[in-house]
């Protein structure tokens, strides 16, 4: 949510009032519900100004995504595992005390690229933007798991991803502890992925 006081807003430049406009009317309401208008109206920018900046709608979605990756994935997930960890196991679980705080918070708007590739469709431009964020996501929890020495680091990532997921999902049917309920499967996931790799020799002394 933007937080910015009407004179710091009226300091931005136009296209910063607009993605910042657009970042919370299409988080919280997807795509298809929110028109050009309405962002123009919002943004206090003329039309001509916003197709300056954004020739097309989905110029101004793939902007959007983007700028959620940064505040989301990289800002508030990663960052926020990576701050309350001290070893790369903690940081992993420590995903899921963010996804707590944020559960519990009225800044609680779920998944984007989840919410903008269901309404989108996989073969639409914006949902294979979508599906390129979340293997983003993957991507940060298997470097994580290589940290960590987990064997089998990209099949540990998605099935890690799916708990990720399946959390934010019941979190938005109204399930409260979602997080928690997920980090308890988590630890039992570490703990499988973790040891010597399957076939590999047994030293006897």
């Amino acid at each position: 949510m933007d937080n910015s006081s009407p004179t710091e807003t009226d300091q931005l430049s136009p296209r910063e009032r607009i993605l910042r406009t657009a970042y919370e009317l299409f988080s919280r309401r997807g795509i298809r519900d929110v028109g050009v208008e309405e962002v123009i109206a919002r943004s206090g920018v003329a039309k001509a100004t916003l197709y300056r900046h954004f020739p097309s709608k989905d110029e101004l979605v793939l902007a959007f995504l983007a700028r959620r990756e940064r505040q989301w994935t990289l800002g508030m997930v990663a960052a926020g595992a990576r701050s309350r960890g001290g070893t790369p196991e903690e940081q992993l679980l420590a995903i899921f005390d963010v996804f707590d705080d944020w559960f519990r918070s009225d800044e609680f708007d779920a998944c984007t690229f989840i919410n903008v590739l269901l309404e989108m469709g996989w073969e639409h431009p914006l949902g294979l933007a979508c599906i390129k964020y979340l293997g983003n996501i993957r991507s940060f929890v298997r470097d994580m798991a290589e940290e960590a020495e987990l064997r089998d680091a990209d099949s540990f990532a998605r099935s890690w991803h799916i708990l990720m997921k399946g959390a934010i999902i019941s979190a938005a049917e109204g399930d409260s502890d979602a997080a928690l309920r997920a980090q308890s499967m988590a630890r039992m996931l570490i703990a499988h992925h973790r040891g010597p790799r399957p076939g590999a020799a047994t030293v006897v002394a």
